[in-house]
């Protein structure tokens, strides 16, 4: 019997997540590196290091559009990241499934979460 998983022939299985979640690490890794290089020219040139002159940094709407934008590329980020560790290394569905249902509530609480903190400033 002739092995035919062997070249372009071969019967791919799995998840076929590969390509475009390893682009969606690197391209949201590039949004939160260009958000930390604005956080951190906005608070080198600050003036006023408080409370006030921090929560005036956030208080402009553009800010709060690109940090929540940030937050969205971690809490993305952080999804792909561990969905693939509980697809590696939770071997039972059910065990898998209930891990990675928590992960996915808890990072939509978080983005609630970061709603509700950076529009009340």
């Amino acid at each position: 019997m002739a092995n035919n998983n062997i070249g372009p022939k071969r019967l791919v299985v799995g998840a076929h997540y590969g390509l475009k979640d390893w682009l969606v690490q690197r391209v949201t890794a590039i949004v939160m590196a260009c958000y930390t290089v604005i956080l951190l020219v906005k608070f080198l040139l600050a003036k006023d290091f408080s409370y006030v002159g921090w929560a005036g940094i956030f208080a402009e709407q553009w800010f709060k559009l690109v940090t929540f934008v940030a937050f969205l590329s971690l809490f993305y980020h952080a999804w792909i990241g561990m969905r693939d560790i509980w697809m590696d290394y939770i071997k039972p569905v059910s065990v898998r499934l209930i891990l990675q249902i928590a992960t996915l509530l808890w990072l939509v609480a978080c983005a609630g979460w970061a709603v509700q903190i950076l529009w009340r400033v």
